[in-house]
Protein backbone atom coordinates (compact mmCIF):
# COMPACT_ATOMS: atom_id res chain seq x y z
CA UNK A 1 0.00 0.00 0.00
CA UNK A 2 1.39 3.38 -1.00
CA UNK A 3 1.36 6.31 1.35
CA UNK A 4 0.93 9.87 0.27
CA UNK A 5 2.54 12.69 2.16
CA UNK A 6 1.02 16.13 1.90
CA UNK A 7 3.27 19.11 2.46
CA UNK A 8 1.67 22.43 3.28
CA UNK A 9 3.70 25.55 2.85
CA UNK A 10 3.79 27.98 5.80
CA UNK A 11 2.05 30.64 3.70
CA UNK A 12 -0.95 28.35 3.12
CA UNK A 13 -0.99 27.06 6.70
CA UNK A 14 -1.32 30.59 8.09
CA UNK A 15 -4.58 31.32 6.20
CA UNK A 16 -6.79 29.73 8.91
CA UNK A 17 -5.09 31.91 11.54
CA UNK A 18 -5.67 35.04 9.43
CA UNK A 19 -9.29 33.96 8.93
CA UNK A 20 -9.75 33.46 12.69
CA UNK A 21 -8.30 36.92 13.41
CA UNK A 22 -10.55 38.30 10.69
CA UNK A 23 -13.65 36.61 12.11
CA UNK A 24 -12.98 38.09 15.56
CA UNK A 25 -12.25 41.51 14.05
CA UNK A 26 -15.41 41.18 11.95
CA UNK A 27 -17.47 40.81 15.11
CA UNK A 28 -15.87 44.01 16.48
CA UNK A 29 -16.66 45.83 13.23
CA UNK A 30 -20.13 44.30 13.16
CA UNK A 31 -20.91 45.56 16.66
CA UNK A 32 -19.86 49.09 15.70
CA UNK A 33 -21.82 48.91 12.46
CA UNK A 34 -24.80 47.46 14.33
CA UNK A 35 -24.83 50.43 16.69
CA UNK A 36 -24.83 52.77 13.68
CA UNK A 37 -27.65 50.78 12.07
CA UNK A 38 -29.69 50.73 15.29
CA UNK A 39 -29.68 54.52 15.66
CA UNK A 40 -29.81 55.45 11.96
CA UNK A 41 -33.39 55.82 10.73
CA UNK A 42 -33.22 56.99 7.11
CA UNK A 43 -36.72 55.80 6.16
CA UNK A 44 -39.96 56.55 8.04
CA UNK A 45 -38.45 56.07 11.48
CA UNK A 46 -37.33 52.51 10.65
CA UNK A 47 -33.97 51.46 12.07
CA UNK A 48 -31.62 50.05 9.44
CA UNK A 49 -31.07 46.93 11.57
CA UNK A 50 -34.78 46.12 11.13
CA UNK A 51 -34.26 46.35 7.37
CA UNK A 52 -31.54 43.66 7.68
CA UNK A 53 -34.08 41.48 9.48
CA UNK A 54 -36.23 41.79 6.37
CA UNK A 55 -33.73 39.78 4.32
CA UNK A 56 -35.18 36.42 5.50
CA UNK A 57 -38.66 37.96 5.82
CA UNK A 58 -38.98 39.05 9.45
CA UNK A 59 -39.12 42.44 11.16
CA UNK A 60 -37.62 41.29 14.46
CA UNK A 61 -34.71 43.55 15.47
CA UNK A 62 -33.01 40.75 17.44
CA UNK A 63 -33.08 38.55 14.34
CA UNK A 64 -31.65 41.49 12.37
CA UNK A 65 -28.77 41.83 14.83
CA UNK A 66 -27.98 38.10 14.72
CA UNK A 67 -28.11 38.01 10.92
CA UNK A 68 -25.93 41.11 10.79
CA UNK A 69 -23.32 39.65 13.17
CA UNK A 70 -23.22 36.38 11.20
CA UNK A 71 -22.57 38.37 8.01
CA UNK A 72 -19.93 40.49 9.80
CA UNK A 73 -18.17 37.39 11.15
CA UNK A 74 -18.12 35.81 7.67
CA UNK A 75 -16.98 39.02 5.97
CA UNK A 76 -14.27 39.41 8.62
CA UNK A 77 -13.03 35.85 8.07
CA UNK A 78 -12.85 36.56 4.33
CA UNK A 79 -10.94 39.80 5.05
CA UNK A 80 -8.42 37.88 7.13
CA UNK A 81 -7.99 35.11 4.57
CA UNK A 82 -7.72 37.47 1.59
CA UNK A 83 -5.98 40.55 3.02
CA UNK A 84 -4.67 39.52 6.43
CA UNK A 85 -1.03 39.30 5.49
CA UNK A 86 -1.09 42.98 4.45
CA UNK A 87 -3.16 44.15 7.44
CA UNK A 88 -0.72 43.48 10.24
CA UNK A 89 0.10 47.14 10.94
CA UNK A 90 -2.37 49.86 11.93
CA UNK A 91 -2.09 52.19 8.91
CA UNK A 92 -2.36 49.58 6.14
CA UNK A 93 -5.03 47.68 8.10
CA UNK A 94 -7.09 50.87 8.47
CA UNK A 95 -6.88 51.67 4.77
CA UNK A 96 -7.60 48.08 3.74
CA UNK A 97 -10.50 47.92 6.18
CA UNK A 98 -12.04 51.13 4.86
CA UNK A 99 -11.67 49.93 1.26
CA UNK A 100 -13.12 46.53 2.22
CA UNK A 101 -16.07 48.23 3.91
CA UNK A 102 -16.67 50.29 0.75
CA UNK A 103 -16.64 47.13 -1.37
CA UNK A 104 -19.20 45.50 0.94
CA UNK A 105 -21.34 48.66 0.75
CA UNK A 106 -21.28 48.43 -3.03
CA UNK A 107 -22.15 44.72 -3.00
CA UNK A 108 -24.51 44.61 -0.04
CA UNK A 109 -25.86 48.12 0.43
CA UNK A 110 -26.31 49.08 -3.20
CA UNK A 111 -27.09 45.72 -4.79
CA UNK A 112 -27.91 42.62 -2.68
CA UNK A 113 -30.06 44.13 0.06
CA UNK A 114 -32.12 46.46 -2.17
CA UNK A 115 -32.64 43.68 -4.71
CA UNK A 116 -33.86 41.29 -1.99
CA UNK A 117 -36.22 43.91 -0.59
CA UNK A 118 -37.72 45.00 -3.92
CA UNK A 119 -36.03 48.40 -3.78
CA UNK A 120 -34.12 50.07 -6.63
CA UNK A 121 -30.50 48.86 -6.88
CA UNK A 122 -27.47 51.13 -7.31
CA UNK A 123 -29.44 54.22 -6.27
CA UNK A 124 -28.11 56.99 -4.05
CA UNK A 125 -30.69 57.90 -1.41
CA UNK A 126 -31.03 58.34 2.37
CA UNK A 127 -30.78 54.58 2.99
CA UNK A 128 -27.71 53.99 0.82
CA UNK A 129 -25.91 57.07 2.15
CA UNK A 130 -26.46 55.94 5.75
CA UNK A 131 -25.44 52.44 4.70
CA UNK A 132 -22.17 53.83 3.32
CA UNK A 133 -21.40 55.36 6.72
CA UNK A 134 -22.24 52.08 8.45
CA UNK A 135 -20.02 50.05 6.11
CA UNK A 136 -17.12 52.48 6.57
CA UNK A 137 -17.49 52.13 10.36
CA UNK A 138 -17.42 48.35 9.88
CA UNK A 139 -14.29 48.52 7.71
CA UNK A 140 -12.49 50.94 10.02
CA UNK A 141 -13.13 48.84 13.12
CA UNK A 142 -12.41 45.61 11.24
CA UNK A 143 -9.00 46.86 10.11
CA UNK A 144 -8.04 48.31 13.48
CA UNK A 145 -9.19 45.24 15.41
CA UNK A 146 -7.39 42.93 12.98
CA UNK A 147 -4.06 44.77 13.33
CA UNK A 148 -4.40 44.92 17.12
CA UNK A 149 -5.23 41.21 17.36
CA UNK A 150 -2.31 40.33 15.13
CA UNK A 151 0.05 42.47 17.17
CA UNK A 152 -1.19 41.09 20.51
CA UNK A 153 -0.94 37.45 19.45
CA UNK A 154 2.38 37.91 17.72
CA UNK A 155 3.78 39.71 20.78
CA UNK A 156 2.56 36.87 23.02
CA UNK A 157 4.03 34.17 20.77
CA UNK A 158 7.43 35.88 20.54
CA UNK A 159 7.60 36.43 24.30
CA UNK A 160 7.47 32.70 25.03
Amino acid sequence: MATTTVHVSPSVAVIPLHAAFGAAAGVVGGIGMGIWMSVSRPVMDTAMITMVAGLPGTDNAVAGRLIHLAIALSAGAAFGALLGRWATRIAPATLLGLAYGAVWWFLGGLWIMPANMGMPVFEWNAVTSSSLGAHLVFGLLLGLAYACLHKAVRHDSTAS
